[in-house]
């Protein structure tokens, strides 16, 4: 197994969430039903562009990345990110039932607009959350002050809202109406 240092798989892991969850054209690629792409194709990809990705490295990369973002398929020969995407994409998750709280990290400066319109996807496929807080604090932290909210996805799920799983255990719904909220201390 490659060692690495930390700062280069996380520069990689970036240009793996841009190319497989935002922009496949940027290295002329197109998303496959469910977000696959051929693992042969992006590295291929990633070549022709001038960068640098071997096999073993992306299988370093999808092993250690600290968010679990990537998946290979059963025989590893595709590979997608779960969640987060801009690019028009059906990952195919199957609706499931949700713990009674689940909680989404945001900066202080967003709570305003919050409390109004609740959690929208804004140019994402779904709002992210999570049973884990310190998760979502550190997601927070990457905007600003952080903010803990609960989301009574109990309350949710009986009121008719969905909500999908994905591999790495972040729970997706389309909007979080403000009264589904609490802010967490």
């Amino acid at each position: 197994m490659i060692t690495m240092n930390e700062q280069k798989l996380k520069k990689i892991s970036k240009s793996l969430s841009y190319v497989l969850r935002h922009r496949p054209d940027s290295v002329g690629l197109e998303l496959g039903d469910g977000g696959w792409v051929a693992v042969e194709d992006l590295l291929a990809a990633f070549q022709r562009s001038g960068k640098t990705l071997s096999r073993e490295l992306l299988d370093v990369v999808v092993a250690e990345n600290d968010k679990q973002r990537f998946e290979f398929s059963e025989d590893n020969t595709q590979i997608r990110a779960r969640q987060g995407h801009s690019a028009e994409v059906d990952l195919g998750y199957e609706p499931a039932t949700p713990p009674d709280v689940l909680y989404h990290g945001t900066a202080t400066k967003n709570l305003e607009s919050i409390r109004q319109k609740g959690l929208i996807k804004a140019n994402r496929h779904h709002v992210h959350m999570s049973t884990n807080k310190e998760t979502m604090l550190d997601v927070a932290k990457r905007h600003g002050k952080p903010i803990l909210l609960a989301v009574d996805a109990k309350q949710m799920l009986a009121d008719g809202h969905e909500f999908f799983v994905t591999g790495n255990s972040v729970w997706l719904t389309d909007h979080v109406p403000p009264e589904y909220l609490s802010q967490e201390d």
